[in-house]
């Protein structure tokens, strides 16, 4: 091939996203990143032991009306905003470029933190797979560095084979979920079935800013939905319908499944059998109510569970990238769309080589996968997706306010203002209580924060702040890219 010919190949190169994909489609992807089997026998676990243990089921549906009302504005922006940048467009129109730029880099922060966080959940439930199945002993970094190039190769391919994967593992794990839910309820369960998940005084036992954090973090990913606006069949009704369609249905889920969960062991069970081993929980309960066959079918979901999560985020991850080196604040390299995979291949490599970095990294550091990367770095992804939702929020109210394009006062004020108010007041609680979930407490169990409380929470700031810098640095060394920041970056 020729210098020339090289060249016009390169520029024929699509630099754009589409595909049909329809409300089934989209719900499939942002709540397998929400990876239902992952939450119930992973994340569910631990909100109930450092959290605030028999109330741990009722701040799921505390965090879905919060969420919900979240949603209504997303919704009404997504419609009048016809990008896929989901965050950063929205906080751009609103709050104007720094604040979008800024909102770019935190949402990628937030999906790499959790992407790596479930990585080594999966390498930690790998490795004790592997060994009672009379295999080696590896180190869980080997498993999860193994995840990650598989899911490299179905990210670098076209979405909709993702999506059918997906579909497919979330229709089993939900599946599965539901059967052990019905035999607890119809066995009983030890003491009997009960409404005390939801009593208040249990609600706010213990530690709730730590479970408020578990649950919330639990929806991260629904509000995805914007990012696959190019590749919708129908997007300004798909979009909203199906951003509705999964905080709804993961709010239910959660709350019908972990109430399941605590009615299995009882309400004066549940604390010391999740103290046992908070990772083999799930397993155990399964072990108890559905047999041997059905603890193996479980283990096997939990572990296709957490690689549909980590594909799904992989996904959202690699669209992020895409769209913000279009807008020159990346590699322009990486808004390339494969010709014939219609994917962004090189954001996606670039993406599953970011995560084998992370994880090497944190192998070196010797941390626990599951106490440690699961558990900090997925309160570090919720603290920051909380602030950048209310930030959103209000940029959802200004844009609005400004343009009168919509004047539907719940759409666009009311819902959007409450919404901003209960991710406020969960992200402050939160962060009161994120010591306990990094060992940072006194003698007394209560928390401090210390130098690793701190270290972790200034991630949340140092990345938005470098983020308002390079607009900064944009609009004076490169003006007439920085005039078309908030679109270029929206794709």
């Amino acid at each position: 091939m020729t210098q020339l010919e090289s060249k016009g190949a390169a520029a024929a190169t699509p630099r754009t996203l589409s595909g049909s994909l329809g409300v089934t489609a989209i719900v499939f992807m942002v709540v397998a990143a929400a990876s239902p089997l992952t939450v119930v026998g992973g994340a569910a676990p631990l909100g109930i032991l450092i959290g605030n243990g028999v109330g741990y089921p009722a701040l799921y549906i505390v965090s879905a009306v919060i969420l919900l009302l979240f949603a209504v504005g997303l919704a009404a922006m997504a419609r009048h905003v016809p990008r896929p940048g989901a965050f950063f467009t929205y906080i751009g129109y609103g709050l104007g470029r720094p604040a979008g730029l800024a909102a770019a880099w935190t949402a990628m922060f937030t999906y790499t933190t959790i992407q790596v966080a479930v990585y080594g959940y999966i390498g930690y439930l790998l490795s004790i797979t592997a060994v009672s199945l009379g295999g080696p002993s590896l180190p869980w970094w080997l498993y999860a560095l193994g995840t990650v190039a598989l899911v490299g190769v179905l990210g670098y391919r076209h979405i909709d084979l993702s999506s059918k994967v997906l579909g497919i593992l979330l229709v089993a794990e939900v599946a599965v979920v539901l059967v052990l839910v019905a035999a607890v309820v119809l066995q009983g369960g030890p003491q009997g079935l009960s409404l005390a998940p939801f009593e208040p005084s249990n609600v706010v036992s213990g530690s709730p800013g730590v479970g408020l954090m578990f649950a919330i973090a639990a929806f991260i990913g629904f509000e995805a939905t914007a990012i696959f606006r190019d590749e919708a069949r129908d997007p300004d009704r798909t979009i909203p319908r199906a951003t509705y369609t999964a905080v709804i249905g993961i709010g239910i889920f959660y709350t019908l499944s972990a109430w399941g969960l605590v009615m299995a062991w009882g309400p004066d069970g549940i604390l010391a059998a999740a103290a046992e081993d908070p990772g083999t929980l799930m397993l155990r309960t399964v072990a108890i109510y559905l047999g041997s066959v059905g603890e193996v079918i479980v283990n096997v979901l939990l572990l296709t569970s957490m690689f549909a999560c980590v594909l799904s985020f992989h996904n959202v991850l690699t669209r992020y990238q895409h769209a913000m080196s279009g807008a020159g604040v990346l590699p322009d390299r990486l808004s390339g769309v494969h010709a014939r995979h219609l994917s962004p291949h090189l954001s996606s490599l670039a993406q599953t080589a970011t995560a084998g970095l992370l994880l090497a990294v944190f192998a070196l550091l010797g941390l626990d996968p599951l106490l440690q990367v699961f558990t900090w770095f997925s309160g570090v992804a919720t603290v920051a997706i909380a602030g950048l939702m209310a930030a959103t929020s209000i940029a959802v109210i200004v844009y609005f306010a400004r343009n009168r394009a919509d004047q539907r006062m719940w759409n666009t004020v009311v819902a959007p203002a409450l919404g901003f108010v209960g991710l406020a007041l969960s992200a402050g609680v939160i962060v009161a209580y994120f010591p306990v979930m990094v060992g940072d407490v006194d003698a007394d169990g209560a928390p401090v924060f210390g130098a690793l409380t701190w270290s972790l929470l200034a991630l949340v700031v140092i990345v938005p702040v470098f983020g308002w810098l390079q607009a900064g640095w944009i609009r004076r060394r490169r003006a007439a890219a920085y005039a078309k920041l908030t679109d270029a970056i929206a794709g």
